[in-house]
């Protein structure tokens, strides 16, 4: 009995001796559990779902899991953040060369946001903290979008909300100002909530807490209505019928030349028979005609072979073809989109300019080779940029060429629109990356930029999923993956340019000049705290 009852007072004593451990290992793993969830919830938001309203909780569980934190707090659960969100968000790219680049990708972009959750941990204790905390996510974009290897950009909030009613705010100031929008309305949404629960808690109102919460949260939602009339698919130059054209690729049992010759033929080919179509009355003659990037890896201007097959596919369907190839001049290597005349052959050209790092070029070629040789033998020959915009003028269209990875940057898009672009092609080649999200992700960005910019945007796609865009970010037609197939659609042509297209990256720097004032007053506020706490 002595032994049952020392066993019983040792197990009273124990339950208070334990309970503060667990509940600080509770209050320690809470938040970075939420902090990865909320970034998965965001990866949730984006296509190819449709759930883009995910992102207003995501980033309400995030500024609850920020505010009050020290930044070194904010660091790691920015970091958590950042993880849950790009780590699926990102698979495809390990789709062709396995997981290692893949997962090195994410723990690199991944740093990002852990900085721009220090940033908003540091800001979410100023007033108005939703206004600072957002502009501090634009400035972590911006910082991505151009570091290391000139940026990558995939995964901005903007690219999130093609389906969202936030949209039109793309025609006002562009992928930041969309972006902005999405994120002040999650962070007030989460102040909102707060100041309810400490008011039936305190039973005291803060009203001016109070109206920035309800602000942050009505302001982007409203500017997003008032933007709606800048959203337009009506023609202003005209109306053109364009053709896209969807070769497909092999899947399997071919060397990799075999392979890029089976493409070119595959496409010339869907041309044809679209011709055999347009001959038959079936199908309404297209203007011009667009083929995807990489449509002939074979250069055509060194290939006899080649050269026949486009000429021939050209004379069949009697108008212009956009051809993708791989040229090289001068010892160069270039990914091309050439103006193919079905009379004159090639008669223009536009060399990509935001090539891809890993994909297209290599860098850090020998310290790469050291680690892994495959890789190196993948990228044998680094691509060369383009240093000019492209705009063919197809049957008296401007079409402005942005070649598939190209899309992800604001400037390469704006670039083509002031070079006098009445309509956009971005010319893809999505075939490495199989069935995986990749493709969906890519046209959404090709939708906020159609409304970015309000004009039509064709998607041309080796494999999949090729697609019609009219200015106000609507798809009209679209193809499978891996069939062979093409579109022919009348589209409008436009000329007006939308305020985005005029600012360029104003609101930009606008966004981060906002960024920086807040994180300075933070740090200000920080100082003369603890010289006042010293005295």
């Amino acid at each position: 009995m002595t032994v049952t009852a020392t066993s019983v007072g040792e197990s009273d004593q124990l339950e208070p001796r334990n309970a503060p451990r667990a509940r600080t290992w509770a209050r320690r793993l809470l938040p970075a559990a939420a902090a990865a969830l909320s970034g998965l919830l965001l990866y949730v938001s984006f296509p190819p779902r449709t759930l883009w309203w995910l992102a207003l909780p995501a980033f309400a569980v995030f500024g609850w899991v920020l505010r009050g934190r020290s930044w070194k707090a904010g660091l790691g659960l920015g970091y958590l953040f950042g993880l849950g969100f790009l780590l699926p968000l990102l698979v495809w790219t390990g789709v062709e060369v396995g997981p290692g680049p893949w997962l090195a990708l994410v723990v690199i972009e991944a740093v990002f946001v852990a900085l721009v959750g220090a940033g908003v941990a540091a800001v979410s204790k100023l007033p108005a903290w939703p206004l600072w905390a957002a502009a501090v996510w634009i400035a972590g974009e911006a910082a991505r979008a151009r570091v290391p290897f000139e940026g990558f950009p995939w995964g901005k909030v903007a690219f999130g909300q093609a389906d969202g009613v936030f949209l039109p705010l793309a025609a006002v100031g562009g992928t930041p100002v969309l972006g902005f929008a999405v994120v002040l309305c999650g962070f007030g949404l989460y102040e909102v909530v707060r100041l309810a629960v400490e008011t039936r808690r305190t039973g005291t109102v803060r009203r001016a807490a109070a109206a920035v919460g309800l602000l942050s949260v009505a302001v982007p939602v409203v500017g997003a209505v008032a933007a709606r009339p800048l959203v337009s698919d009506k023609a202003e130059d005209g109306s053109v019928t364009v053709a896209a054209i969807q070769g497909n690729v092999p899947r399997a049992g071919l060397d990799f030349n075999s392979q890029r010759r089976a493409v070119l033929d595959y496409h010339a080919r869907e041309t044809e028979r679209l011709a055999a179509q347009v001959k038959a009355g079936k199908v309404a003659r297209p203007d011009f005609v667009l083929w995807p990037e990489n449509s002939s890896d074979i250069d055509p201007f060194a290939n006899p072979d080649a050269r026949a097959v486009i000429d021939k596919a050209a004379r069949a369907i009697g108008v212009p073809i956009s051809v993708g190839g791989v040229v090289e001049r001068d010892g160069k290597l270039y990914n091309e989109q050439i103006l193919w005349d079905p009379a004159k052959g090639p008669v223009d050209t536009y060399d990509k300019r935001q090539i891809q790092p890993f994909g297209e070029y290599l860098p850090l070629r020998s310290f790469i080779g050291a680690i892994n040789k495959n890789w190196t033998a993948m990228v044998r020959q680094d691509f060369s940029r383009g240093t000019e915009p492209g705009v063919f003028t197809m049957d008296g269209a401007k079409v402005g060429l942005v070649t598939c990875y190209e899309a992800a940057f604001d400037w390469t898009v704006r670039s083509e629109v002031t070079d006098g672009a009445q309509m956009i092609s971005v010319p893809s080649n999505n075939a490495t990356f199989d069935r995986s999200e990749m493709t969906y992700q890519q046209l959404a960005m090709s939708r906020v930029r159609a409304v970015e910019h309000s004009r039509t945007v064709t998607v041309p796609v080796t494999s999949g999923v090729s697609a019609m865009i009219m200015p106000d970010g609507k798809i009209t037609q679209k193809t499978g993956m891996f069939v062979a197939d093409s579109l022919v659609q009348k589209v409008p042509l436009r000329s007006s340019q939308t305020p985005a297209t005029r600012l360029g990256i104003l609101p930009e720097i606008a966004l981060v000049l906002v960024a920086a004032g807040g994180l300075g007053w933070a740090v200000g506020a920080g100082l003369r705290g603890r010289r006042a706490g010293d005295v």
